[in-house]
């Protein structure tokens, strides 16, 4: 477990998340081309709207949830590439 600090709105957070929920998050934000700060404040801003659960575990469950739809492409964050 390693912790991360982001500015959100203006705010200096600190997220702890496992190494591996960090790479695949910085992916994602490097495939949409925004910055990793700018992910997390989206998905603090659907956490606190949906069910104002913890950020840690928020970005958790979004990072599960995209890479999941990935390979059936049912979102626009993340696809996951064939081996082919």
């Amino acid at each position: 477990m390693n912790k991360y600090s982001v500015s959100l709105h203006g705010h200096p957070t600190s997220i702890s998340l496992e190494a591996e929920y960090w790479e695949i998050l910085t992916q994602i934000a490097k495939h949409n081309q925004q910055s990793v700060a700018s992910l997390i404040r989206h998905i603090d801003d659907q956490r606190i709207a949906d069910t104002n659960s913890g950020l840690s575990s928020a970005i958790r469950v979004f990072v599960l949830k995209t890479v999941l739809h990935a390979s059936d492409g049912r979102n626009d964050y993340f696809r996951v590439k064939d081996d082919e």
